[in-house]
């Protein structure tokens, strides 16, 4: 993987290499001797090309030194300066050598891009752990959004099944509201009806002379219930002739049987009319 990186930097240098060393036999060849020439562009190549290598030698010790690496830029910028005032010296084709000045200088730039991508590299073992850590991840988050959907659908199921027999108890309660509505309005028109007075005036006792019995609209609703009335044990025959004599004689001259039974029943006694009567015979006799 480290060849997407090195090469183009190794490609790079040499061309730069190649087009300082021929600059400057070129445009100093005419000054000065050749020889001198090729020593000064050896020079410069070799000073580049030494730091580069002494950086190449501490990264992969794991190490870096700034002052090398500040050597290394040196050079490339003195291969550049070459580059640049041969373009601008030059009689022929100025452009075409000035835009080919910045490869020094762009094959540093590689280097550095080269030694990032080493300390960042990973081993295929690690990166293989990291795609199986991704991918876990992608698929719990696809079953988290397929569950998160089916539970939304499940909601909504429910949610138009109780609105619709909400809707459908809230129509029997409005029909059966109708109806109740619709019978009270004819109990009440039957009550205050003249016919259904004089009905229940010729059917029901007066209570009070001149006033007629109302006829009351029955109640709907919870009501209380009324406790039983409480019924005393039924008397014995001698109990029921002592009792019979004793308010007959309760007064002088002696009541008679109906004085004597309306007493009985208002003290709450309990006794049929055959009975009371036969006790009573028996007692007068």
């Amino acid at each position: 993987m480290s060849a997407k990186t090195v090469l183009p930097a190794v490609a790079m240098t040499a061309v730069s290499m190649v087009l300082t060393l021929a600059v400057v036999l070129v445009w100093l060849g005419t000054a000065v001797p050749w020889p001198v020439a090729l020593v000064v562009g050896l020079g410069i190549d070799g000073g580049w090309l030494a730091t580069l290598a002494y950086e190449r030698r501490l990264a992969a010790q794991g190490d870096h030194n700034r002052t090398v690496t500040g050597v290394g830029w040196f050079f490339g910028l003195v291969a550049t300066g070459v580059l640049i005032a041969h373009a601008l010296t030059a009689e022929e084709s100025p452009g075409a050598w000035l835009a080919v000045a910045w490869l020094p200088l762009a094959a540093k730039a590689m280097w550095l891009v080269h030694s990032l991508w080493e300390r960042t590299a990973l081993t295929p073992a690690a990166l293989g752990a990291i795609r199986g850590i991704q991918q876990e991840a992608r698929d719990e988050a696809a079953v988290a959004r397929a569950r998160l959907r089916a539970e939304a659908a499940t909601e909504e199921t429910r949610l138009t099944a109780v609105t619709q027999a909400g809707a459908r108890v809230a129509r029997v309660q409005a029909k059966t509201a109708d109806t109740l509505a619709e019978a009270w309005s004819t109990l009440e028109t039957a009550r205050r009806g003249e016919e259904t007075g004089r009905a229940l005036t010729s059917v029901t006792t007066r209570v009070t002379p001149g006033v007629t019995p109302s006829w009351e609209l029955p109640v709907w609703g919870p009501t209380e219930p009324v406790p039983a009335l409480e019924t005393g044990p039924a008397l014995t025959d001698e109990a029921l002739d002592a009792l019979v004599d004793e308010i007959r004689h309760s007064e002088t001259p002696a009541l008679s049987y109906r004085e004597m039974s309306a007493r009985f029943r208002a003290a709450g006694h309990s006794a049929s009319e055959v009975r009371l009567r036969a006790a009573w015979k028996r007692v007068a006799a």
